[in-house]
């Protein structure tokens, strides 16, 4: 059901990106559809800045390791891409030896030796666990 809603979720978006620039078209003609083009592309490097912000930021710090895995805990919602998590994190997540396929699972530790467990499915966050030392 998940890879279901991803896809209509691109679909729409392709959909919503076409209306938009028939519209511009339809207003202002080649002027219009340019203004358009030239928006989303601003949208794009806007989040690629982001994507590369939140990567930056993360590959300073030790893989697995989060300033206190309670807070982290307490932060995470249902739903959540892995990329705010990584935000929330500022590392990356170190990946057991379990492996199910369309699943990915990664956790951190702080120092006091609690883990927060998480679990992706479809590149969303699906379920965690932390574990108390």
């Amino acid at each position: 059901m998940g890879r279901h809603r991803v896809l209509l979720a691109r679909i729409a978006a392709l959909l919503a990106l076409l209306a938009v620039g028939g519209v511009a078209y339809r207003a202002y003609g080649w002027a219009g559809l340019s203004l358009a083009a030239a928006c989303v592309c601003m949208w794009a490097l806007l989040h690629m800045s982001r994507v590369l912000l939140v990567l930056r930021r993360t590959a300073q710090s030790p893989v697995g390791t989060v300033a206190n895995a309670v807070m982290l805990q307490s932060r995470l919602q249902q739903g959540m891409t892995l990329l705010q998590v990584l935000a929330l994190t500022r590392a990356l997540g170190q990946s057991p030896a379990i492996e199910v396929p369309l699943t990915e699972v990664y956790q951190w530790a702080d120092a006091g030796g609690d883990t927060v467990c998480c679990r992706f499915e479809h590149g969303r966050l699906a379920q965690w666990e932390l574990r108390r030392a």
